[in-house]
């Protein structure tokens, strides 16, 4: 029994060694931020692939790209794209993914689906046999181009590299980061497409204040939208209601009477006799 718990010690040690030296480039699998389940730390390391306008991720565990000003994510058979390394995330379309896209070589995927086995590493995946017959006359010739007329490569975005963790900014504060420090604008068709439905997505200034209203609320109206309601604040001392005593009791809290009202009210306690008496 003691072996095994020295074992465990041990290969509990070895696994966080390991996860420490990679930090900086793992991905975290279920981030509650992140709706595909990837989440970046830090902004991953790219590299060119050869003879493509296209950069990968290779220390990611993930197929993660960078194509013509903007990021492409094929994850549990869906791509995705974004204008920021760590989302967030929009959806694609198969038919509307780029083409050069498409193209990158099966062994730039650090994540390869089971269907890719058997497939050429030097070749694209076989789109067309994946997503049928119908994909693949919209498509047509999607793996077919002239090697010598391969655009530039798009900049990468590096200044990105300094949002990492709590400072990795909101959405609608990266449209503006990115006007100001990236002036690239995408080339393609479809990437001008997808990257003007991602910058609609973020809402305008006025907007933005109606949304960020609920945090300038008083307590009190926090508190009535919870459905508990809250006291109106007081100044000064709380004077609360006493409740009504009997006239005994309330001649001995006036204090001490002069002989005229001693006398005043003498009087007004025989006319009530009397009262009482013709009654």
């Amino acid at each position: 029994m003691k072996r095994i718990r020295y074992g465990f010690i041990v290969l509990t040690m070895l696994l966080c060694s390991v996860t420490s030296a990679e930090a900086e480039v793992s991905v975290f699998i279920g981030a509650p931020h992140v709706s595909i389940g990837i989440n970046l730390p830090v902004y991953p390391q790219l590299v060119a692939v050869p003879g493509y306008p296209v950069y990968y991720a290779p220390r990611l565990n993930a197929n993660y790209f960078f194509y013509d000003g903007m990021y492409w994510v094929y994850q549990d058979d869906n791509w995705y794209a974004s204008s920021w390394y760590n989302g967030p995330w929009g959806f694609v379309e198969p038919y509307y993914v780029p083409l050069f896209v498409l193209r990158v070589p099966v062994r730039y995927y650090r994540q390869p689906p089971v269907y890719f086995r058997g497939w050429p590493q030097h070749a694209p995946p076989r789109w067309g046999h994946h997503w049928g017959p119908e994909w693949e006359q919209q498509r047509r010739g999607w793996d077919q181009w002239q090697r010598g007329s391969v655009p530039k490569r798009a900049p990468l975005p590096t200044y990105q590299r300094q949002y990492s963790g709590e400072k990795y900014p909101r959405v609608e504060e990266q449209h503006e980061i990115r006007s100001k420090q990236y002036r690239y604008q995408p080339r393609e068709k479809a990437v001008r497409e997808h990257f003007q439905q991602l910058e609609q997505r973020a809402p305008a200034p006025a907007q933005r204040e109606r949304e960020e209203e609920p945090r300038r609320t008083s307590p009190r109206q926090q508190d009535d939208r919870n459905g508990v309601r809250s006291q109106p604040q007081q100044r000064g001392p709380v004077i609360q209601e006493q409740p009504q005593q009997p006239d005994a009791v309330q001649r001995e809290q006036k204090g001490p009477r002069s002989k005229e009202q001693e006398r005043e009210e003498e009087q007004e306690r025989r006319d009530k006799e009397r009262g009482r008496g013709r009654n």
